[in-house]
């Protein structure tokens, strides 16, 4: 369960993405899809030890993008 919590922790809310700026968005956006890269490697070489990420990663990479195109 600690986990979870720690994982939870570091994925920002809606809530939170709505209180970025559109250059902020724009930064963590390219930052997440640079880490689903790598972890999407990682999982093709099986050095990925929890696949979940790869789903809370596309999730969060969706999340960014929809905050984004509300703003603009």
């Amino acid at each position: 369960m600690a986990a979870k919590k720690n994982e939870k922790a570091a994925m920002a809310t809606a809530a939170e993405l709505r209180d970025m700026s559109v250059e902020e968005l724009r930064a963590k956006l390219a930052e997440q899809r640079e880490e689903l890269m790598t972890a999407r490697f990682k999982h093709a070489i099986a050095q990925l030890e929890k696949t979940s990420e790869l789903k809370a990663m596309r999730r969060q990479v969706a999340r960014i993008s929809t905050v984004l195109t509300e703003k603009e």
